[in-house]
């Protein structure tokens, strides 16, 4: 049986109900001010009524004082964005379903608003497959204003293109985001994407790279999930978040999809070492 594709988005049903996390899973600790280019991404959206809601929550990486790097299943059929790089915990999230008119309900201290645009090669469900399910899998928000240095003062780097192709398996990898942390336990019942919690925070976990000639390697790179083997994970949230050339700013992909709910095993992310997707980061954007 082919097994369950689920895109990290953050879109997670808030249960009423009182629950113990379990361990965190993805095996991640704070990053505090590490990575201050890693910022916290709500989408908006139009409804059937034409009124702009939030959507959903990435996570994105600050090229420049205005270009956010994210994944296009972010960014694909989006009005408007906003990010924040407080480090959190930032308790809440939007309403959910969303609330016409209504304001986020985030207590950080910076929000930069900006346009989303989308890859022209992104395509969900164009193949067969691991991972043939996504291809182009890239997305930017060009911000309104910059963001002042006094709160991100260092960026993330693109990489040189066709740079993946010479690094060693095992690579180091960090990984930095705002996904989701814990599962919930003891509660029977509930679907499995939605048992994901944990604060909105920006948190760091050590990966590294699964190298081989598997389908579509040149476009994505494989990485370890495996928190029982030292290695952290992505989950829900996460999506867009940089794969980072160990100890470096250098971004080599976004997070783009797991193959299970656990959030274990490999996750695939979109490279942007791909010359043509170098060129439209770089590119104007409207």
């Amino acid at each position: 049986m082919r097994k369950r594709i689920l895109i990290l988005l953050g879109v997670l049903v808030l249960l009423a109900i009182t629950v113990v996390p379990a361990l965190a899973i993805t095996n991640g600790t704070p990053d505090g001010n590490n990575h201050p280019y890693v910022g916290l991404v709500v989408f908006d959206v139009l409804d059937e009524d034409g009124n702009q809601v939030p959507s959903h929550r990435c996570s994105a990486s600050l090229l420049s004082p205005t270009l956010l790097l994210t994944a296009g299943h972010c960014t694909d059929g989006t009005v408007a964005a906003r990010v924040w790089f407080d480090t959190g915990p930032i308790p809440s999230v939007f309403a959910v379903p969303p609330v016409p008119g209504a304001e986020y309900p985030f207590s950080g201290t910076t929000s930069y608003d900006g346009a989303p645009d989308t890859y022209p090669g992104f395509c969900i469900g164009c193949g067969n497959g691991l991972p043939g399910f996504a291809a182009g899998d890239v997305g930017v928000v060009v911000l309104t204003e910059p963001v002042p240095t006094s709160v991100v003062a260092a960026y993330a780097q693109l990489p040189s293109a066709g740079f993946v192709d010479t690094l060693r398996n095992k690579t180091k990898i960090d990984f930095v985001g705002y996904g989701v942390q814990f599962q919930i336990s003891g509660q029977g019942g509930i679907p499995p994407g939605a048992r994901w919690t944990g604060p909105r925070q920006r948190m760091y976990a050590p990966s590294e790279l699964v190298s081989g000639n598997f389908g579509h390697s040149e476009t994505f790179m494989k990485l370890a999930l495996n928190p029982g083997g030292g290695s952290g994970g992505t989950c829900f949230g996460d999506s867009g978040g940089p794969d980072l050339l160990a100890s470096t700013p250098t971004v080599l992909a976004v997070n783009s999809y797991v193959t299970n709910s656990n959030c274990s095993g490999v996750g695939y992310s979109a490279r942007v070492d791909v010359p043509a997707v170098l060129s439209w980061i770089n590119g104007p954007h409207p």
